[in-house]
């Protein structure tokens, strides 16, 4: 609640300035779309980068099913019932903004006893791949939804894979140079690679790049994240000056958390019942959320005022689903052995 209550207060004081400034139409300007995009970088580059690959490995099989399957069941459910209520041309974009977990949020979860050892690794790595793919799948969901051809979009998305295959080969070049150099060379190895996909928008080549440019101590990262976070929820409340939809943005979290619960049931056959609840209902919202919003504000005008509730709406839901499923729910007192992982 105390991560809800900071982010109201982010977003208020920029609403504030922007009313008290008389800021408008901020998000057409040069600056306000290379800022935007390096906010953008230096959260998927936060979420790759903090994926542990042992308990990836782990866990492969539901992880995958989770990110490939999880991802396209998740933002079809949302995208068909806002649509379906709304008739908004934008549901789908909206839907992959906010169907993944935000493993920043889902950190704070990892430090109580709600879910089982083997549940907080599914989680906790659930999220951090949950983050980029969905991050790249909004890119090319935006570009079919502002109505390329069908032609020129497949020709676009082949050479965009080209390239930031290009960017992540570079990228391992440079970490096989500096990964037995000084620290410092790796931060600005580091630094370089995401100033250089947010000006180049090659984000698939900065996810891949965090699963290898690893820093020696990520404490500056996590800092960055924060900061990013933080500037990201400030900017969202500049471009709030205008209003919200409440409406629509309530809907979209209502559908966001059901779809969550409708994946988490499909793909966590075999786990205990008190983790499947659980897991069911870890939905939240945090960076990239906010930054995906905020950067495509630009395309879609009135985005944000959709998004913004519906993050708070989602946070909400979470934090008292949560203690209601912890009160009365199968979590409730000891839990018994956990059985080994399904082959």
């Amino acid at each position: 609640m105390a991560r809800i209550g900071l982010l109201i207060a982010v977003v208020a004081a920029g609403w504030l300035a922007a009313e008290l400034g008389g800021l408008d139409g901020l998000e057409h300007s040069t600056a306000y779309v290379l800022f935007s995009s390096l906010l953008l970088a230096i959260g998927l580059y936060g979420s790759t980068h903090g994926i542990d690959r042992a308990e990836a490995r782990e866990h492969t099989r539901l992880i995958v099913l989770a990110v490939t399957v999880g991802v396209v069941l998740k933002t079809a459910f949302i995208a068909g019932v806002v649509y379906l209520v709304s008739g908004d041309p934008r549901a789908l974009i909206m839907a992959v903004v906010v169907a993944q977990i935000d493993p920043l949020s889902v950190a704070s979860v990892m430090k109580d006893d709600r879910l089982s050892a083997r549940a907080k690794t599914i989680l906790g790595a659930w999220s951090s791949f949950d983050d980029p793919v969905t991050i790249i799948l909004a890119v090319y969901a935006a570009a079919l939804v502002r109505g390329s051809g069908g032609g020129g979009l497949s020709v676009a998305y082949f050479a965009d894979l080209g390239l930031n295959a290009l960017f992540a080969l570079v990228a391992y070049l440079v970490w096989r140079l500096v990964r037995n150099a000084p620290p410092v060379l790796s931060y600005l190895a580091a630094a370089g690679a995401v100033v250089s996909a947010a000006w180049s928008s090659l984000m698939l080549g900065l996810a891949a790049a965090g699963l290898y440019l690893r820093l020696p101590d990520s404490r500056w990262l996590l800092r960055a994240v924060s900061a990013a976070f933080a500037l990201s929820a400030f900017l969202m409340g500049l471009l709030l000056v205008g209003g919200t939809s409440l409406g629509m943005g309530v809907l979209l979290g209502l559908a966001a958390f059901a779809a969550q619960m409708v994946a988490a049931l499909v793909l966590t056959h075999g786990l205990p019942v008190a983790d499947r609840v659980h897991l069911g209902l870890a939905q939240q919202n945090g960076v990239t959320a906010v930054i995906l919003a905020l950067v495509f504000e630009r395309d879609f005008g009135g985005f944000v005022a959709v998004v913004a509730p519906a993050i708070l709406t989602i946070n909400l839901v979470h934090a008292a689903a949560n203690r209601a499923a912890d009160a009365w729910g199968p979590g409730r007192g000891a839990r018994g052995p956990v059985p080994s992982a399904p082959r």
